[in-house]
Parts: structure tokens; C-alpha cells; sequence
């Protein structure tokens, strides 16, 4: 190439057209003709300038970040004590997390319970998983110095925990763990309540067992744990239910369902039918109705039943419909009245098939009931048939 082109190609790349319009940068170059001290001062701006950019960018990402649950809690002026619990709840909750994912739990499943003598009325006979995921949770409970008393599904009595806790929490430790063996999900449901102060003058096992006894409209705040492809803890403080999925990288559970909502009404009913012929009337006619699209929705239901309620309830909760147990046998205390807190705050509805769950007063720790959870307008047309409790129960268990 001649070298007078050379010189030209040089010349319109050195040019100040060659800048972006929009620059108001020197050209690199020249900064050679300043001085030294200069030179160095501009350095440094250049340096402060990019410090400056990337803090503002790692502030951006931030604000854009979903919150954890704890950092949600703090935004929403959650109790100082009452985030503390829930901060060693969750953290029991990552325990039993690992614990039913590890190689090791189909053969502690498979393991026969120790003993069965001493178990209450009411009370499933015990598993060495429900134990074990009982153990973590009362061990954070006690950890946490947050809490007066437990009541669990694998206690035949409350256990008062200290006088100084504010707090009452009611626990299915490990719902479904009959389904370890198999993969298929578990979950851990957990109700919290104000402790009864105007009972502390009674005996101590008296005291326990009031406060554990309160109705589901004394709630404070309640939640699940969801063990499954994800492991997923919805909670509601009585503003609403959330979602937050555990990030296994950071520990953190991510909100990543805000201001949950199940749908006025699904198109999906969870129930064991196989007891179809165990059914009252008014069930079966229910039944059969929205399976043909006969019902006050013109679409045929379809059938989703996982046999563990809260992997159950948790769909029912995103996709809408109606999940049930129509016999008595899921627990008003820990159960029921948790998971029916949280289908109201995010807009359903929780029945025994006549009356509302969180109005009915437990009597019994252990008192099972009819359960129906779901959208608003599949549970009121399933109650307008009337006859939906099954009383009748020839001996199964599940």
C-alpha cells in the first residue's frame, strides 16, 4: 500500500469525527502530553469514577433482587421476636430439607418405630423420620428462646419449653413422610400463636395445654414447607400469603410468589377416590357432577391426588380447585388450621364441609376432622350439596 494512503488511513482514525458523537472523553493519547502529577490525578478520577459505577450497579442488582424471608419480614415491619422464631423455624426447615433428600432415609423409613405403647388417641403411631425432623424442630424451637410451648403431631402431650417465650407454635413435623420411600413430597406445616399470658398462674401441664389449644382466628402467623423438585416455604403474618424458594447456593429462602392468590375457582379436585363407595350422597353427586362438567363450571374437573396434603394443597393453592379429605382423620390443631389460615389469606376458604375451619374451638390436641381446602366458589358450590363428611371408615389408614 503506497504511503500516502497509509498516512490517510491514520489520519481518519485519529480524527475527532472517529469519536462517538455522544463522547466527551479525550481522546486516550492525550493523556501522554500531561505532566506526571497530572497524569496520575486523572488516573486516580478514572479509578474512583469505576468504583463509583460499580457500587451503583451491585446497589441496582439489589433494589432488583427478590428479598429473602427474613429481609421481607424486616420491610414489613415484622416483631423483632417474632423474626428471630422464624428465623430458627426456617432453619429446622433446611435441616429436614437435607435430611429427606440423603441416601440414607429409605432405609431409616423402612426402620421399625421403637416401641408403640403410650401413643394417644389421635396420634399416628410414630416413624424414625417424623422422630428425627421432631428432634430438629424442637431443638431450634428451644434454641431460639422465643417459644413457651410445642404441640406436635409426635407428642402425646404439649411441651412446655420456658416461661419466658412469647410464643406458642403447633407443628406437623415431617406431613407424608410414608411417602420417603418413594420420592414423593413431604412437607412440614407449623402454626405460631401468642402465648396466653392470663393462664401462667395455672399448673404448668394445664397451662401448655390451653395454649396450645387457641382457635385458628388467634393465629399469628403460619406456613409449610413444601420438600419437592424445590423446597418451598409458603407463609402468611395475616397480610397475605407468600412464597419463598430455598436458593441451595446462598441458604437463603427467595421470595419468588408474592401476594399469593388462588383463583376464585380451578378445575381440579384432589381426593382418594378409590373410597368413592365410602362417600355420602352429597359427595358423590358433587363428584360426579364437576367430572362431567355438569357443575356450576361448564368444564370437565380433572383428578390430581398426591396423598400428601401439602404437596396437595400447595397446587390447589397456584392452580385453584378443591383439595379434601372428607373423614376424620387430618388434625384440626396442626393441620388443618395452619393450611386453612393460609387459603384464606390468599383468598380461599377453609371447611369441614359445614363450618368454617379457623371458627371451630379444639377441644382435643390430637382431634381430627373432615378437611376441604380450596378456591372460594368450588368450595361454596361443594358445600351447597350438604352431605359431604364421611362418617363412615371400614379400618383404612391413608
Amino acid at each position: 500500500m503506497p504511503l500516502s494512503s497509509v498516512s490517510s488511513l491514520v489520519l481518519r482514525h485519529h480524527s475527532p469525527r472517529s469519536l462517538p458523537p455522544t463522547s466527551n472523553r479525550p481522546p486516550p493519547h492525550l493523556g501522554l502530553l500531561l505532566p506526571p502529577f497530572a497524569r496520575s490525578r486523572a488516573f486516580d478520577c478514572q479509578q474512583l469514577a469505576a468504583a463509583a459505577t460499580d457500587d451503583m450497579a451491585a446497589a441496582a442488582a439489589a433494589a432488583a433482587s427478590p428479598p429473602t424471608l427474613l429481609e421481607h419480614m424486616g420491610q414489613a415491619g415484622g416483631a423483632a421476636d417474632l423474626t428471630v422464631l422464624v428465623a430458627h423455624i426456617q432453619s429446622a426447615c433446611k435441616r429436614i430439607a437435607a435430611l429427606v433428600a440423603s441416601p440414607g432415609n429409605a432405609e431409616l423409613s423402612r426402620a421399625k418405630a421403637a416401641g408403640g405403647a403410650g401413643v394417644a388417641a389421635g396420634r399416628d403411631a410414630p416413624k424414625p423420620l417424623d422422630e428425627l425432623s421432631n428432634d430438629i424442630i424442637l431443638s431450634s424451637l428451644k434454641s431460639s428462646g422465643k417459644v413457651a410451648v410445642l404441640a406436635s403431631e409426635e407428642n402425646d402431650l404439649p411441651i412446655w419449653i420456658t416461661d419466658d417465650g412469647p410464643y406458642v407454635v403447633v407443628t406437623d413435623p415431617l406431613d407424608g413422610s410414608r411417602n420417603i420411600e418413594v420420592s414423593i413430597p413431604t412437607g412440614t406445616i407449623f402454626g405460631i400463636y401468642n402465648r396466653l399470658v392470663e393462664l401462667d398462674h395455672l399448673p404448668l401441664e394445664e397451662r401448655a395445654q390451653l395454649n396450645s389449644l387457641q382457635s385458628g382466628t388467634h393465629l399469628v402467623a403460619a406456613g409449610y414447607v413444601l420438600y419437592s423438585s424445590a423446597t418451598i416455604l409458603c407463609i402468611s403474618f395475616g397480610a397475605g400469603t407468600h412464597a419463598f424458594t430455598l436458593d441451595w447456593s446462598t441458604g437463603e429462602f427467595i421470595l419468588t410468589h408474592p401476594s399469593l392468590q388462588i383463583p376464585p375457582r380451578g378445575q381440579i379436585y384432589s381426593v382418594n377416590d378409590a373410597r368413592y363407595f365410602d362417600w355420602p350422597e352429597g359427595l358423590r353427586k358433587y363428584i360426579d357432577t364437576i367430572r362431567q362438567g355438569k357443575g356450576q363450571h361448564p368444564k370437565k374437573y380433572s383428578a390430581r391426588y398426591v396423598c400428601s396434603l401439602v404437596a396437595d394443597f400447595h397446587r390447589t393453592l397456584i392452580y385453584g380447585g378443591v383439595a379434601m379429605n372428607p373423614r376424620d382423620h387430618l388434625r384440626l390443631v396442626y393441620e388443618a388450621n395452619p393450611l386453612s389460615f393460609l387459603a384464606e389469606q390468599a383468598g380461599g376458604r377453609g371447611s369441614d364441609g359445614k363450618n368454617r375451619i379457623l371458627s371451630i374451638q379444639p377441644v382435643k390436641l390430637h382431634q381430627r376432622l373432615p378437611l376441604f381446602l380450596g378456591s372460594t366458589e368450588d368450595m361454596l358450590e361443594l358445600e351447597s350439596y350438604g352431605d359431604v363428611q364421611q362418617k363412615v371408615n371400614p379400618g383404612y389408614e391413608v
